[in-house]
């Protein structure tokens, strides 16, 4: 159960090896508003801000465009600068710095980078799988820029879901061995299956796969993987915090509650809510449920 609980985050990339780089169409882009700004392209991301009003930062996550925030991207613009991260590499591009190690802590420098050169003090943050990963990252870090966070389906440590006893070293020779399989890989395969409830989701996330850069995905996965923010959950939770996660299976759920609630409970501030009817993706299965809850956070 752990175990494929992990490989539901994981094979964003590692079940999906083979489809990276393949010859299928790439995904479309996003559909940005006219008013967007000029991409900021940096070491290891890329940003595109539009909008006006109080800034909110939206982090995807592992393999994932800006677009996986088409959902909810045109209707916060309306009263909020989005500031739209995309990791170098992951969108079809070059994958800049991330080929090689350093690449969270580059994706968290990048953005402190962005706020600083904007003239922005504070802003929220809302990060999808690795991307909360990366949003915990900067509240504990830069705790003073980030006035809320918004973590979606991640955990301070991948390994929690191999079961108590886990650590970055029993998990590091799985982690070498993804990114290695990932560096390699090449052929067709359909997308993971776990990633999203809906044939459309299942195809779009595969679509994203497609366009994204092995070696800059394999990297990060590592990263992921190996990077451990259990001691660090009550400083992230000086943060205001909420925690959305996914429930696939309502006869499950105690056990995601378990997971989610226990991984965080070092923070009793922070607020872990369950969305059930939805995998890993979210957005994409619950559209209208997210939107409010990201509404209801911004609102708070």
């Amino acid at each position: 159960m752990h175990i494929c609980r992990l490989l539901a985050f994981a094979s964003l990339a590692c079940c999906a090896t083979p489809i990276l780089h393949a010859q299928a169409p790439a995904s479309p882009p996003a559909t940005v508003p006219a008013s967007a700004s000029a991409e900021t392209r940096l070491a290891h991301i890329s940003v595109v801000s539009i909008g006006s009003g109080d800034p909110v930062v939206l982090i995807p996550g592992l393999a994932s465009p800006r677009a996986v925030w088409d959902g909810i991207a045109p209707e916060l613009a309306r009263g909020h600068r989005v500031l739209l991260v995309q990791v170098n590499g992951f969108g079809g591009d070059d994958p800049g710095a991330n080929r090689s190690e350093g690449t969270l802590a580059g994706i968290t420098s990048d953005i402190v980078r962005y706020l600083d050169d904007n003239h922005i003090r504070s802003t929220a943050v809302i990060g999808h799988s690795m991307g909360g990963l990366v949003g915990m990252m900067l509240a504990r870090d830069h705790g003073d820029r980030i006035s809320k966070l918004m973590i979606v389906d991640s955990l301070p440590f991948l390994g929690t879901l191999m079961g108590p006893g886990a650590s970055v070293d029993s998990l590091r020779p799985v982690a070498q061995q993804m990114r290695d399989a990932i560096a390699n890989g090449n052929g067709a395969q359909p997308s993971p299956p776990n990633m999203s409830l809906t044939d459309s989701g299942r195809a779009q996330i595969g679509a994203w796969l497609n366009a994204s850069n092995r070696a800059a995905v394999g990297q990060a996965l590592y990263e992921d993987m190996t990077t451990d923010l259990r001691g660090d959950v009550p400083a992230i939770g000086r943060v205001p915090t909420t925690v959305l996660y996914a429930v696939p299976d309502p006869a499950r759920a105690a056990m995601f509650q378990s997971v989610f609630a226990g991984a965080y409970a070092a923070a009793p501030s922070i607020r872990v809510v369950p969305v059930e009817g939805a995998a890993h993706f979210i957005m994409l299965d619950q559209p209208e449920r997210f939107r409010a809850a990201v509404d209801s956070f911004l609102a708070g």
